[in-house]
């Protein structure tokens, strides 16, 4: 946990799994790491990023929560918040919004007992189906990160956004 701890807060980006999909990932209060995971993916620098939450409680104080998030945390959703304060985490999300998860995975656990939120998107670039093992991940992509976590195949299933208490498949 503490070398965990110590990569995490000195700004390492990470290919590491989640209960649905291979996931990457870095220090979301981390603004450079941030912007290297958008580099990394070719994404659009507005397009908005999701983190994995420290816990409920911050989910709770940085968020307006209007139903019982605990029905769909730890799990495979990400749910769709209003921030509390339109610029918290903006270099995530310029919008008012957060996407927000809670994935149920041992190594996903570790990240969050740093107390951190952590960033979470597919490892995948645009357009290209996610990764469920490191063999389907694009190697240009492994190039560019400082830790990859392989917890072997996954299931695949993307995970299901939760807007306004509402399912929407993806």
């Amino acid at each position: 946990m503490k070398e965990l701890k110590e990569k995490i807060l000195s700004g390492k980006i990470f290919i590491y799994p989640t209960d649905t999909v291979y996931g990457l990932g870095c220090d979301a209060t981390n603004k450079n790491s941030v912007k290297k995971i958008k580099e990394i993916k070719f994404r659009d620098k507005d397009k908005p990023l999701s983190i994995i939450a420290p816990s409920i409680k911050w989910i709770k104080e940085n968020c307006i929560i209007e139903y019982n998030i605990e029905d769909y945390l730890p799990g495979p959703y990400t749910l769709i918040l209003k921030k509390k304060n339109v610029n918290f985490l903006n270099w995530v999300s310029e919008t008012n919004t957060l996407g927000i998860r809670i994935p149920n995975n041992d190594f996903c656990d570790k990240i969050r007992k740093i107390r951190k939120p952590f960033i979470t998107t597919s490892v995948n670039l645009s357009g290209e189906n996610p990764a469920v093992s490191i063999k389907d991940i694009n190697i240009e992509i492994i190039k560019q990160v400082d830790e990859v976590i392989d917890n072997g195949k996954l299931n695949g299933k993307s995970s299901t956004l939760i807007i306004n208490n509402k399912e929407i498949k993806r």
